[in-house]
């Protein structure tokens, strides 16, 4: 028994070394390899009472990430939720009204689409269905598109 809660530890090492991981993604990643629920626990709790292990980290670096993708927080937030990220911590790493998001649909519009203005109706509606794919709340393409 001791044999495999050394591997499966290693193989955790292993996958937290390339990226930070979710407990749920770790879980599922070490089942996948075959290894018990039991153990699979136990060498999670373990990394996690070490510090090798942070879901709160990994939502800190996970919305970084994806800002500078260009994804806007309901996006971002939906990953969050798949991923196994706690309410609290998606509350904590991610404001959908903090202004950081208004500068940032700026530049993923103009990035796509360019500085000039919108000509027409097909024109607005096809931005706006673009910044709605990537994440941002109708509130915030509402008031980047307002001013065409």
């Amino acid at each position: 028994m001791a044999d495999i809660i050394v591997e499966a530890r290693h193989k955790a090492m292993d996958l937290l070394a390339r990226r930070e991981h979710t407990r749920k993604e770790l879980a599922a990643k070490l089942a996948s390899r075959g290894f018990p629920e039991d153990v699979i626990e136990s060498v999670i709790d373990r990394l996690t009472e070490e510090k090798l292990q942070s879901d709160a980290r990994f939502a800190e670096a996970f919305v970084h990430l994806r800002q500078k993708k260009g994804q806007g927080p309901l996006r971002i937030l939906k990953e969050m939720q798949e991923r196994g990220v706690s309410t609290e911590l998606q509350e904590e790493y991610l404001d959908p009204r903090d202004k950081v998001w208004q500068k940032l649909i700026t530049q993923v519009r103009v990035k796509k689409f360019g500085s000039k203005v919108p000509r027409n109706y097909q024109e607005r509606a096809k931005q706006a269905r673009f910044l709605q794919y990537r994440g941002f709340t109708v509130d915030q393409i509402r008031q980047e598109l307002k001013e065409f």
